[in-house]
């Protein structure tokens, strides 16, 4: 036994379905009983029964409720945005104690770090400490090793994260939410995982409607970000192939997916549970998006 990830959060900043919205996407997943939430991850290290949480979503109550998997030993915050950092308000009389591991690296937009923005924001929560980390310098977390590397979400610092098994080498890499101009020194960190869940928010045919268009774009002149702070599904596959990702799930996706598009693989839903044990991926849950 290794590792378990489950996608409790694969959703943007409204998720799908949308709050007031009637488009087909959301209509579609509605009739079909599918959410993305807003965006976060649960891994468990089977070995040793503790869990971290990646991202606290606004919709940390409902994920939990809803999944059978345990409250979090620890918690990672890879960027200050409420989509990624909201849900931290819920350790309010549900933990007894909440390690919270950010970057320690100062944002020049904010004038501070994650880290010491997590400390500001929730000084009143006596339950959460914060954990500084320095980004491409490994720390155990839960028997696992965790490792922040930074990415490209202007104006703020983001950060992807790798977590590895010691024991068996299993790995986990995610993009974080980035475009896809990523340091090549972050690249090569995040290279060769077992599963890796990048942020694909919408097709490469919708950076028309973007203010901003799109850019990056491959040889064939399709756009690999939308806009400058997400990378189109086009620029994920590029980039989890040219990581050599063995299995790849794009997460924090939008409802402006097209329906016929929206429920395809390899878009991840709510509730996708995989484990790694350094052999190879096993999905656990049934497959609920309709598209097989």
């Amino acid at each position: 036994m290794t590792i378990r990830v489950t996608l409790l959060g694969t959703g943007d900043t409204t998720g799908t379905p949308t709050v007031g919205c009637d488009c087909d996407t959301c209509r579609a997943a509605t009739e079909r009983g599918i959410e993305r939430s807003r965006f976060s991850v649960h891994v468990e290290n089977e070995r040793t029964g503790e869990s971290l949480l990646i991202d606290l979503s606004p919709d940390f109550r409902h994920q939990f409720l809803r999944e059978d998997v345990d409250l979090p030993d620890v918690a990672i915050i890879t960027h200050i945005h409420f989509d990624h950092i909201d849900g931290l308000g819920n350790a309010y009389r549900v933990f007894d104690s909440l390690p919270v591991y950010a970057a320690n690296e100062t944002d020049p937009a904010t004038g501070e770090s994650v880290a010491d923005t997590v400390r500001d924001k929730y000084d009143y929560l006596d339950a959460v400490t914060v954990e500084d980390v320095t980004p491409f310098e490994s720390v155990e977390v839960c028997g696992l090793d965790l490792t922040l590397v930074p990415v490209d979400h202007p104006p703020l610092v983001c950060y992807g994260l790798v977590i590895e098994d010691p024991e068996t080498d299993a790995k986990l890499s995610l993009s974080g939410d980035t475009s896809y101009d990523i340091p090549e020194r972050s690249r090569d960190r995040l290279r060769n995982p077992d599963l890796f869940l990048a942020d694909g928010i919408v097709p490469a045919s919708l950076c028309e409607h973007h203010p901003l268009g799109g850019k990056d774009h491959d040889d064939d002149g399709v756009p690999r970000t939308f806009g400058t702070k997400h990378m189109t599904r086009e620029g994920a596959l590029s980039l989890a192939a040219e990581l050599d990702a063995e299995t790849t799930r794009l997460v924090h996706t939008a409802h402006y997916y097209p329906v016929d598009e929206a429920f395809e693989e390899p878009l991840a839903v709510d509730g996708e549970q995989y484990r790694l044990d350094g052999t190879g991926v096993t999905r656990l849950d049934a497959d609920t998006t309709g598209s097989q």
